[in-house]
């Protein structure tokens, strides 16, 4: 993989946003796991509009992409970004957040929205 060097305003701006600990936790559960607005709310229990907002952030830096399904939006890590290996490189040192799905799946409320 090619390595590419950022400038220090746009790492700095990436630093910032994942230093949020909400965000964070979504992208990294985004490393493993394709999820919908809905199903954050459901894991934070936050209201959509400040779920959305947090996604939005991400999106506008370009670390999460969304796809459309239907009426649903899907949001996913944005693997072609040229900040994927900074990014990556944090994730790697955290926790895996797959028991968050795990528990939404128990519960019946996996892609609660289709």
């Amino acid at each position: 993989m090619l390595e590419t060097t950022i400038e220090i305003e746009k790492a700095a701006t990436i630093l910032k946003l994942l230093g949020d600990k909400t965000r964070l936790t979504m992208v990294k559960m985004l490393d493993s796991n394709d999820c919908c607005v809905c199903e954050f709310v459901e894991i934070f229990k936050a209201s959509q509009p400040a779920i959305s907002q947090h996604l939005r952030k991400l999106k506008d830096a370009g670390i999460v992409k969304e796809t459309r399904r239907g009426q649903w939006i899907i949001y996913s890590l944005n693997k072609n970004s040229d900040y994927y290996s900074l990014v990556q490189n944090i994730l790697e040192h955290l926790p895996n957040q797959d028991y968050r799905i795990k528990e939404l799946e128990e519960q019946g409320l996996r892609i609660s929205c289709e």
